[in-house]
């Protein structure tokens, strides 16, 4: 009897052990993000926020000018979600069938704007001012690859403004890069989000571009054809467009959109 029961309940751990995993943790996923330089910050505490919550949820954030993260995509770069400053890389990447389509949406909107450095900077007041001669270096995104220079590019064609400022330009990868080249005093004036430039202390904000003078600046999400797959890509997206999640995207300047 003695014996039997001993049986029972050897059997009976043995079940329990593996019904609990043997007492081991389920295994570490990895959710891989490709977003524009410009969501950096707010972007940052999204994903620390998710991942207190998500216990074993590690999101590997990659930034950069949305035309650049394009072409890693393109090139087979790991990417479950693709968060771009501008709909022609997005649309760009759902030609080549390379995004869930169900997935993709306008997720915010943001404004460019003008700007010089806070510590001996000219309050310029409006971008007519930058043919000034006292204007001699102006940062602005690389138009072939990033968004903000492609809107930039729209501005000053549009404000007839391209021919007499061409030799000022200086090329930047990102919109960080035109951001940083400003509060370092390297160029005179640069052209970037107004979500940048409200998050540093060493620049000025001088105007925004006119109404009409560019198009919207729209910043749509979505999933991978391989993020589909992930379940917590899934779960991440679904947080991204949670009312928490907009209000940190409010607190950084950008207006949702959805």
């Amino acid at each position: 009897m003695k014996k039997w029961m001993s049986g029972v309940l050897a059997l009976g751990v043995a079940l329990c052990l593996v019904g609990c995993g043997g007492g081991q943790s389920a295994e570490p996923v990895e959710i891989h993000v490709s977003a524009a330089a410009s969501l950096t910050d707010c972007m940052n505490e999204l994903k620390q926020m998710y991942e207190t919550e998500h216990q074993g949820v590690t999101i590997t954030c990659n930034y950069g000018s949305s035309g650049a993260l394009q072409q890693q995509i393109e090139q087979g770069a790991p990417a479950d979600l693709f968060f771009s400053a501008g709909k022609k890389q997005m649309t760009a990447l759902q030609d080549k069938q390379l995004m869930a389509d169900d997935t993709v949406s306008d997720m915010l909107e943001n404004k460019v704007v003008l700007i010089t450095p806070k510590e001996g900077g000219q309050a310029l007041a409006d971008f007519q001012a930058l043919k000034g001669n006292s204007i001699r270096k102006i940062a602005a995104g690389d138009p072939a690859s990033v968004p903000v220079g492609q809107y930039t590019e729209e501005i000053f064609k549009n404000l007839d403004l391209q021919d007499a400022l061409t030799e000022k330009l200086v090329s930047m990868s990102d919109v960080r890069a035109v951001l940083s080249a400003v509060e370092t005093g390297n160029a005179d004036a640069g052209i970037v989000y107004e979500t940048d430039a409200k998050i540093s202390d060493n620049v000025q904000i001088c105007c925004q571009a006119p109404s009409g003078s560019h198009t919207q600046v729209i910043y749509p999400i979505g999933l991978t054809v391989e993020g589909a797959k992930n379940e917590a890509a899934q779960d991440f997206l679904t947080f991204l467009k949670s009312e928490q999640a907009r209000q940190i995207f409010i607190q950084y300047g950008f207006t949702p959109v959805q």
